[in-house]
């Protein structure tokens, strides 16, 4: 495997005095985020490396934690508006997660139109799980039909948190939220299962991009949402290697421990294993020496 590139973009006043995302920070940080990490001179050169105009692009967010700890809207819209600056159609881009009532009580207001930006559930009428099992390794599942038939092209924006079973749960895991039994793949720290859930052809085939919100990191007591364990770090991390951005989130996470005189993940018997299985399974890399991290702040 060659070498992964992670682009870690930091901000400062990222937050507004009531503690909303600051709409023009964020969007910096996206197009810092995605020019660091294609090298591209412009985020819409960078994102045209990445998708064609005529994908329809999923952007998988993570709404299961509540308002305070799902994928903003503020965040969701603003890589929708440079997906649609950087060429492609509003009507093939679709933010989603499992349920509605789950998006609309991270903020969303739910959207169907056929021209325009869609945001909804896989519960939605009409859309659903699909009827046939699909069979890999120890994955057994049905797959929202968002994921299978609506995109051609997917990027997981998910919430960087710690998880009292898989020890840290990202951009890869945020994948568990397009099937329909997440709940049988939880033992053993979720290894190998976040790795070969990932592996499957609806994921891995359309997986195009990672992105981990680390505006607040739930460092510890996770997946819900602890505010006496809750760290205002002003992070995003990019990169197109699933597990590499993971990798790193990973080791975010276990500063933050540290710096708060928690036990590590390993120590905790906790780490997220399953990230090695993926090296192995050659989904990415899990190598801090394989990992070219370029850092930036806006």
């Amino acid at each position: 495997m060659s070498e992964a590139r992670v682009a870690v973009i930091r901000a400062k006043g990222f937050l507004t005095s009531g503690g909303d995302l600051y709409q023009p920070k964020i969007d910096e940080m996206i197009q810092r985020g995605l020019k660091a990490l294609t090298a591209a001179p412009e985020a819409r050169e960078g994102l045209n490396q990445i998708f064609a105009k005529n994908d329809r692009v999923g952007i998988k967010i993570n709404t299961i934690g509540g308002r305070k700890i799902s994928t903003r809207p503020e965040l969701s819209f603003s890589l929708a508006d440079r997906l649609i600056k950087s060429g492609l159609q509003d009507k093939n881009i679709i933010i989603w997660d499992r349920t509605n009532r789950e998006l609309k009580e991270a903020g969303y207001r739910l959207t169907f139109s056929s021209g325009g930006l869609k945001i909804f559930g896989t519960d939605l009428d009409g859309a659903g799980y699909e009827t046939e099992l699909v069979s890999h390794l120890n994955i057994g599942s049905l797959f929202s039909t968002i994921q299978t038939n609506f995109v051609t092209a997917s990027v997981s924006l998910a919430i960087l948190k710690d998880h009292g079973l898989a020890g840290v749960t990202a951009g890869m895991k945020n994948y568990f939220g397009s099937i329909h039994n997440p709940n049988k793949y939880h033992d053993s720290n979720c290894n190998p299962y976040v790795a070969e859930l990932f592996d499957t052809e609806a994921v891995k085939r359309k997986h195009r991009l990672s992105i981990l919100d680390g505006l607040i990191v739930q460092y510890n007591r996770g997946p819900s949402f602890h505010p006496q364990w809750a760290e205002p770090c002003g992070v995003l991390v990019f990169s197109r290697d699933a597990v590499a951005a993971d990798y790193v989130g990973w080791q975010m996470i276990e500063k933050l421990r540290a710096k708060k005189g928690l036990p590590s993940l390993q120590e905790d018997k906790r780490a997220p294993d399953y990230l090695s299985t993926a090296e192995k399974m050659g989904l990415g890399q899990a190598n801090a020496q394989k990992i070219q991290i370029i850092e930036d702040e806006v």
